[in-house]
């Protein structure tokens, strides 16, 4: 694994592409998205407002929705939910209230390395697009888990 640069939340043009999927949630059309991806809605630390992003399901099981901060804790929606961690999901047409747990960041590390296998093309673009580069061992994304926020939606 190496570390490129953590590059900065998008601006402009890019940023509304990458919200673009949130509409499909407001026009009821979150089922779309599958269970790969989920509507969170926070509260905003600083307005108090609602505030919505489409996050990936990085791993789902009984225990709840993990999913990981690419942009780091200085991730606004992250930061959201370390200062109001209860919020509500919509994962296709289910709705769910959660309580947002940071995991630690060995726990992280095997989340990583458990989803590499299952998505390979999609875990090296994630990564990438987080600054690092790997080399596609299961060490290497383990690695890389532990150097990321992760949180359970449970």
């Amino acid at each position: 694994m190496k570390f490129l640069e953590r590059p900065s939340p998008p601006t402009g043009l890019r940023r509304f592409v990458v919200r673009l999927p949130i509409h499909l949630y407001r026009m009821r059309l979150g089922r779309l998205m599958g269970d790969r991806f989920l509507l969170l809605e926070h509260i905003g630390r600083k307005s108090g407002k609602r505030r919505q992003v489409v996050l990936e399901v990085i791993e789902r099981s009984e225990g709840g929705y993990v999913v990981c901060s690419g942009f780091g804790k200085k991730a606004d929606w992250y930061r959201n939910l370390m200062r109001r961690p209860d919020a509500a999901i919509q994962v296709g047409r289910r709705r769910l209230d959660v309580t947002a747990h940071p995991l630690d960041p060995a726990e992280g590390g095997e989340i990583m390395a458990r989803y590499a296998p299952r998505h390979p093309k999609a875990a090296v673009r994630l990564v990438h697009l987080m600054g690092f580069t790997v080399d596609g061992t299961v060490d290497d994304f383990r690695r890389v888990g532990r150097e990321l926020p992760f949180l359970r939606l449970s």
